[in-house]
Parts: structure tokens; sequence; C-alpha cells
């Protein structure tokens, strides 16, 4: 039993804070029936999503309604609050939220109490001062610029279909993504595949005719694979056609004509920008320790160092990787950051019950990426599978891994689809402006470029 009534703050609706939800909904049970605990999440959007299904959403294998999990049905003994922590002072157990009734209203930001905080905001794009980013980049780091992305994808091929200049079809039909991580190299990886199929059902367009240009400032893709599968994936993207160029910066895309340090210059119409995350800003509005890279300062046991009752796990925490030894830092990644939270749960569970708490330990397994369909690379458990093999490993793994029995049997019945059916090859861009043609048949103007978003 706890000792006295708990009030939790979990801040954040992703992996951590959703799974750190869930572990104490399980183990609190008894004590949120008898009103001796509360849980409230304060998340942007009321839903998780599972990112590593956001390039297979984007290419039209999963719905996007199934790779998201709402978070009101998997936390109904949860109080939900959809908004924005703006600062956290935890001297004062206070975080201020700004909720969309705020917003509507024209009121000030909500003051939340809270007895024990959990830190879960998760990252954000890191982005660079490169000329023109902010107007034409697209980000890849939720299902709604996926889907965004695949239908602008799709929608260059109209273009490029319907057009007898030169310079218009060939900027329609260059798609730059720079970064040569997980998120860069698999939403490449996915959409070659998906426009290369497409292309079949365009009288005059080949898949030779699409140019895909991969731009990594390292010396090599996919690190979490290692040296060996990033040097096969390179190989396996060129033989598809896809520039490779490693050793070499984005250092501008204004006027849509893609800048590289090495020189060379490409109109386009997409630029993916996918060059690594940066920790969330309502890190810097709190009064608790941060690394030099803006992590909190963690315990291995998951409290914020040297503070009681403040915790946190995932892309927002700096916490020691006891199995590499002193110094090193756990990986910000969706392997680490689900097992923290089971860990970060039960912990705060031992905390208010006054039992000694856990020490986070987990040896890194390995990573899988896909390349497109039947297409990958995985190094596990010491095994290196490319191919079909790593492929099927990348499903089964991350199908286990989903939240949910209702979001697993969804995406393994689309996938089942899948193979007995052909792609869909549909744009349905008008859905990010649903109001453009009422507004037009109304009198008014299109809000938005019918030649292609920016």
């Amino acid at each position: 039993m706890v000792k006295e009534r708990a009030r939790i703050l979990v801040v954040g609706g992703g992996y951590v804070g959703m799974y750190t939800a869930l572990r104490l909904q399980r183990r609190l049970r008894q004590e949120l029936r008898r009103g001796e605990a509360e849980i409230t999440v304060v998340t942007p959007e009321p839903y998780m999503t599972y990112q590593p299904f956001l390039p297979e959403a984007a290419a039209g294998s999963i719905s996007p309604r199934h790779v998201v999990v709402p978070l009101r049905r998997v936390l109904p003994h949860c109080r939900v609050v959809v908004g924005e922590a703006r600062s956290v002072r935890h001297a004062e157990r206070t975080a201020t939220v700004t909720t969309l009734a705020t917003e509507e209203q024209g009121a000030p930001p909500e003051e939340l109490s809270y007895d024990e905080l959990v830190l879960a905001p998760g990252s954000v794009s890191r982005t660079l001062p490169v000329p023109g980013l902010a107007d034409h980049g697209i980000g890849f780091k939720t299902v709604e610029e996926a889907i965004g992305l695949r239908n602008h994808v799709i929608e260059q091929m109209d273009i490029a279909s319907s057009t007898r200049d030169p310079a218009i079809r060939d900027a329609a039909l260059t798609f730059v993504f720079v970064g040569g991580g997980y998120a860069g190299v698999e939403a490449l990886g996915e959409l070659e595949d998906m426009a290369r199929y497409t292309a079949r059902y365009y009288h005059n367009l080949t898949p030779d005719d699409l140019k895909w240009i991969l731009v990594e400032a390292s010396d090599r893709i996919l690190p979490e694979v290692g040296e060996e599968m990033g040097r096969y994936t390179v190989t396996e993207l060129r033989r598809r056609n896809v520039q490779v160029l490693l050793g070499t910066r984005l250092e501008s895309c204004a006027d849509r004509v893609a800048v590289l340090s090495d020189g060379q210059r490409f109109p386009t119409r997409t630029v993916v920008w996918t060059a690594g995350v940066r920790p969330h800003p309502i890190l810097a509005a709190t009064d608790l320790p941060r690394t030099e890279r803006g992590r909190l300062r963690c315990t291995a046991e998951l409290t914020v160092e040297g503070h009681a009752h403040a915790w946190a796990a995932g892309d927002a925490a700096a916490v020691p990787d006891v199995t590499a030894g002193p110094g090193t830092d756990c990986a910000p990644n969706a392997q680490h950051a689900v097992r923290q939270a089971r860990v970060l749960g039960d912990n705060i569970v031992r905390s208010l019950r006054g039992e000694p708490l856990r020490t986070y330990s987990h040896k890194y397994v390995g990573s899988v990426a896909s390349l497109g369909l039947h297409k990958g690379v995985a190094h596990v458990y010491g095994r290196k599978l490319k191919g079909y093999p790593a492929w099927f490993m990348h499903r089964a793994y991350h199908l286990s891994r989903v939240p949910t029995f209702n979001r697993k049997a969804r995406v393994l019945a689309e996938w089942g689809l899948a193979g007995l059916f052909k792609r869909e090859i549909v744009s349905l861009g008008s859905l990010e402006h649903p109001r453009a043609e009422f507004e037009l048949a109304a009198g008014g103007k299109p809000p938005y470029d019918p030649k292609g978003s920016s």
C-alpha cells in the first residue's frame, strides 16, 4: 500500500509516457480504485505513434490509423490532458500547461500540481540554419508527415506526367533525403519501392526517370546495424539507382534547388529532412539538471540526479548504461525506451511503497531495418542478415513490439491482404486541405498551391 495519496504527472504520451502510465495503471489498480493515487498524462496528441511503422505507412503497406494507439483507450484509469507543458518548477511541484481550451478561451495556462513527476516528452527534429529548409523541407517524425509525404511523392509524379516542361518534370521527379539514419534510409527505401511500382501506371514515366538522392554528412549510413551491413545497404541502394552521397552536407534548398557541400545542385520539389533529433525544448524550461547535449541527468534507477520524486527515461534522459561501463549512456532508441518505461513504472510504485529501487540494465541486442518490400538488413545477437530474412525479422520484431493486441491483429491483417492484392497508388493530398473546394465554391481562393506542396 502507498504511504499517502500520490498525484503522478506524466509529461509526454510517446513510448516512455504511454508505457509508464500503462505500467502504473496496472501496478496501482487497487490504489486508483480507492482514490489513493491519481495519474495525469499531458500530451500534445491523444495518441502514441509507433514510429518504426511510419515508413510502411508512407508506402501504403499499413493504414495510418493502425500506426497510432489511442491513449484514452489503453489508459482508461488515467486522466489524459491534450496540451503542451510549457514549464516545470520541480521545487514547487507544479507544471504550467496550455490546453486546447485555454487557447480557445484566451485564458492563461493551467497550473498542475503533482507529487511524482515523469518527464518523457521525447525529442524533436534537429534542424540546422540551412537557407530554404523551413520553407521547403519535409520532416518524418509524425504520422501526418509520413502520409503527407506519400501524397506529395505521388502528386509530383502526376505533375511530371502532365507537363511538357523538362525543367518542371526533372524537379518533380527528384527526391532528396537528408540523413542516413533509420528514418532517412527506411523512408527512402520504402517510398522508392512504392514509386517504382506506381510508375508502371503512368504511360510516360519509367522507374529510371525518378531520381533519388540520399545525403549523409558522415562516412557511413545505418551505424546501428554495423559497418558491414551499412556498406551492404549503400550497395543495395545504389543498385536501385539511388545516389548515396557520403561525407556530404545540404548547404541550401532555397528556390527549390538543393545545393550540396560538394558543389552539386539538384532542382527539386522534395527535400526530406531526417538528420537527427534533439531533446524537447520543455527540458530547458525546468529547474532540473541537464547534460551538455540538453538531456536530463539521470541515475541508473531512472531518477533525475539529485532530485527526489522526479523521473525520466527515453530520448529526454541520459541514463547510465551499466552494461557498457562508466561514462556510457543508453542510446536514445525505442528498444531502450520501452524497457526503461517498465522499470520506471515499477520504481515509482516501489518508491511510493517504501521499497528499494531497481537498476535499469539491458544489453543492446541489435537492430533491424527495412529497405522496401522483401528487402532489409539486420544485425541481431551478433548475426548479420540481409534481404528477405532481414525484412521478415524486421516485420516480426516490430509486430511483437507494437502496443495492444488490437493493433497487432490489424497490422497483421493488412500485411496479409497486401500479399493478396496490389498496392494502392492513390494520392489523397486534398485531405490536408479539406475546406479548399468549399471555399473555392463560396467565392474564395484555394488556400494552397494546387501544383504541389512545398
